[in-house]
């Protein structure tokens, strides 16, 4: 606010409002969001967050409780075989009808689809839930790292 030709400090917003702008997320260019996030369980959560907001925005709720689910699983992985302490999440619409989630981290590790027989072990079906619920996923290698990435697309009316 100016004030006799001087500009006042500006005033910084309340704890809640910083809060809330940390999980606040931009479109990137063609229709996308991305965010980097602390690699750390609770980014799944804001994930989540972004995943919905972005279909919302598209109109592709119906699409909401898998891709969901999906980008959890991936968070997940992230988590668990990163190397350095932030991932990022990138929403993407590659069609009219269909939304691409990935994960990035600095691991070039990419991950393997493992078929449990006995279903026994507590962790590790997760690209199994991934697969079943997508129409295609895979990995991009970078020099650096990999995107890990599904798609889901709405059926066709």
């Amino acid at each position: 606010m100016a004030t006799r030709g001087r500009e006042e400090p500006p005033v910084p917003p309340p704890i809640g409002v910083l809060a809330a702008a940390a999980v606040t997320s931009c479109p990137t260019g063609h229709p996308a969001y991305s965010q980097s996030l602390p690699r750390e369980a609770r980014s799944a959560a804001v994930a989540r967050r972004l995943v919905r907001t972005a279909l919302t925005v598209w109109g592709l709720d119906s699409l909401a409780e898998d891709a969901m689910l999906v980008i959890t699983e991936l968070v997940s992985n992230a988590v668990d075989h990163g190397r350095l302490p932030s991932i990022r999440v990138i929403v993407s619409r590659p069609s009219v009808n269909g939304v691409r989630v990935g994960v990035v981290d600095r691991s070039r590790i990419a991950p393997i689809l493992k078929a449990d027989p006995n279903g026994d072990r507590l962790r590790g079906r997760g690209l199994v839930l991934v697969d079943t619920l997508t129409e295609a996923w895979g990995t991009e290698l970078y020099r650096w790292g990999k995107q890990v990435w599904a798609e889901l697309k709405e059926s066709e009316a």
